[in-house]
């Protein structure tokens, strides 16, 4: 096993993911990012795992082999998908898809690296919830899943604070030069221009904006907040915005 501390981070081949990745590695903290996809960038302190995590078996197959290689003090779930529908077309299958995704996955991914994490008494986790948790038309099984997240950092902050570890959340309002919210809202759009407008900063996020939340959470100097959802919405969750 490395001896090097490493920051487990899913998602990290683009989007959110990739800003949190760079972030880490320009503040010198080896990263390994967990994808579908490999990242079309490098950096000598990143290394890749390619699974997908809406597979349980391939992803406690990463998991108890990630803990075996790396030191794992820190673990950051970006990854994610939206599967809109209204509520007269929720397929019970996108349901138990997102559940795997944003709730199995980084469970399965935390509990291979709590022992390590326990015996050196640190860790920091960070869970990419959404502004959509608080309700959201056409987002039933995204809204659902990512305020489950909210709940499950709660838990783990409680038991897992005598060991040094923290857990946190960041909630992203929409965040543009993303693949996942273009997927709905298209670039350049009129819905684009509207939602930009809607939003009580008058822009769009980008993903930046996220890692720069995520990497204030994840220092070690802030082992103070723990349980904690930082809404970095642009104002969003205070006031009524669509997607």
């Amino acid at each position: 096993m490395s001896t090097e501390p490493f920051a487990l981070v899913t998602g990290g081949s683009g989007g959110i993911g990739a800003a949190i990745c760079r972030h880490l590695l320009d503040a010198g903290t080896a990263v390994v990012s967990l994808s579908r996809t490999e990242p079309a960038w490098h950096h000598p302190k990143l290394h890749t795992v390619t699974v997908d995590l809406m597979d349980i078996g391939a992803t406690r197959q990463a998991a108890t082999e990630l803990a075996a290689r790396f030191r794992i003090s820190h673990v950051i779930h970006t990854a994610g998908v939206i599967r809109p529908d209204l509520l007269e077309d929720v397929k019970l299958q996108d349901l138990d898809a997102l559940v795997q995704l944003h709730l199995a996955s980084p469970l399965l991914l935390v509990q291979a690296a709590l022992p390590g994490m326990k015996a050196a008494g640190f860790g920091r986790i960070v869970l990419l919830s959404s502004r959509a948790a608080l309700g959201q038309p056409a987002r039933t099984a995204y809204s659902a899943t990512k305020a489950g997240l909210i709940g499950m950092a709660r838990t783990w902050a409680l038991e897992l604070a005598p060991h040094g570890i923290t857990v946190n959340v960041v909630a992203p309002g929409p965040i543009a030069e993303t693949a996942m919210f273009h997927a709905v809202v298209p670039a350049g759009s009129e819905h684009e221009a509207r939602l930009a407008a809607s939003i009580p900063v008058g822009r769009l996020g980008r993903p930046e904006d996220v890692a720069r939340a995520v990497m204030f959470l994840a220092a070690a100097e802030s082992g103070f907040i723990t349980g904690q959802t930082l809404f970095v919405c642009g104002g969003a969750s205070v006031g009524g915005v669509g997607v």
